[in-house]
């Protein structure tokens, strides 16, 4: 059993090295939690993801630039290589499915990537477009999965203007069709003006947000058979 205070220090040491560009650091501190029986959920979100998110405020602020961003990345994979297959499914009473990809011209996808998992370990059926996706995909996807959300990734405000062009081609196919938006650049008024159902500024949010969003579609759903039964 681990205790506390050795948890304590490893999360520390996971976010650290990822926001140091520590590649080896995090190697050691995940490999040491896999070896003392650490929850792999607890590492990874409270460690890795907790290190990531300080590097996206640091690099808002620009205090950090792409190259610093693309090693904190690769310190941040390298230890989600080792506590990924430790990892255990969550059973959060919602399942869904859901299309996510980082929009046409924009090729950073780390926080993308950080969601996905998110909802993977959360039991969601992931569809993942990968990034630089050509607009036109993601209504393609959904209509090929039938999928209750799509999430829309954009890191820059040069591409994240193509979120509103999706935005509108979802709305003109499926109506009914959940649409989350996300990345440095977005907020909530953007996805208010744009017709967007939700915003998510970190993975934590894209999990609650995706949870009530496909909560709320079920119920719709389910009170429309309903009222067709009673018809």
């Amino acid at each position: 059993m681990i205790s506390e205070e050795k948890k304590k220090e490893i999360l520390e040491r996971l976010k650290n090295g990822v926001i140091q560009y520590d590649e080896d650091g995090v190697k050691e501190a995940a490999q040491e939690a896999v070896e003392l029986g650490m929850d792999a959920n607890e590492a990874i979100f409270n460690g890795l993801v907790s290190g990531m998110e300080e590097v996206g405020r640091l690099f808002e602020e620009q205090e950090y630039f792409v190259p610093e961003l693309l090693m904190c990345a690769d310190a941040l994979y390298a230890g989600l290589d080792i506590l990924k297959p430790h990892v255990k499914k969550m059973d959060l009473g919602v399942k869904g499915s859901v299309v996510i990809g980082t929009v046409e011209g924009d090729v950073h996808d780390i926080g993308k990537n950080i969601v996905k998992m998110m909802f993977d370990v959360a039991g969601f059926t992931v569809y993942d477009l990968g990034r630089d996706v050509p607009l036109d995909k993601f209504v393609e996807e959904q209509l090929k999965t039938d999928s209750e959300l799509v999430c829309l990734s954009a890191m820059m405000t040069t591409t994240m203007v193509g979120m509103q062009k999706v935005i509108q081609k979802l709305r003109e196919k499926n109506p009914n069709v959940k649409i989350m938006i996300g990345g440095a650049p977005v907020s909530k008024d953007i996805a208010e003006k744009w017709g967007a159902d939700g915003y998510a500024p970190d993975a934590n949010n894209a999990l609650k947000e995706a949870i009530n969003m496909i909560s709320a579609l079920k119920k719709m759903r389910e009170e429309a058979e309903s009222n067709q039964a009673k018809g």
